[in-house]
């Protein structure tokens, strides 16, 4: 795979060392020429850690930014294109950031790195 895009617990449990993170999702992240993290990780990380639903990410929340740097990791581009095809794609999964990925994935044409079921059937997931 020459690009992927990782959900937000992937990136974020990559951030971590979280065992979680499984070998093949890893291996497919350390492949890739291209690792691509969608803004909308950071507005959800941002506000589950603002919330007090994601502490574990608190200590990494004010440095996203620089870690994906760090990581080599690319931030993909938001676009008008994608807004558009998470609001109006025919799927009943209603969570607006998975609708977000999703579409991200779709624009790009690369699989997402995930252990989230949900995603199958409208692109590509490893895990």
């Amino acid at each position: 795979m020459k690009s992927v895009l990782l959900d937000t617990h992937s990136w974020a449990w990559s951030l971590a060392g979280d065992q979680r993170l499984s070998d093949r999702a890893t291996s497919a992240m350390l492949r890739a020429e291209t690792v691509l993290v969608s803004p909308i990780s950071f507005f959800e990380i941002g506000q589950k850690v603002r919330l007090g639903k994601w502490p574990e990410m608190a200590p990494f929340v004010e440095e996203l930014p620089t870690l994906l740097d760090r990581q080599g990791g690319v931030v993909a581009g938001l676009d008008p294109r994608i807004c558009l095809r998470a609001a109006m794609m025919d799927w009943t999964h209603r969570d607006p950031f998975d609708r977000m990925l999703a579409a991200t994935a779709e624009r790009y044409d690369v699989a997402i790195i995930s252990a989230d079921a949900v995603f199958d059937g409208m692109v590509t997931r490893v895990w």
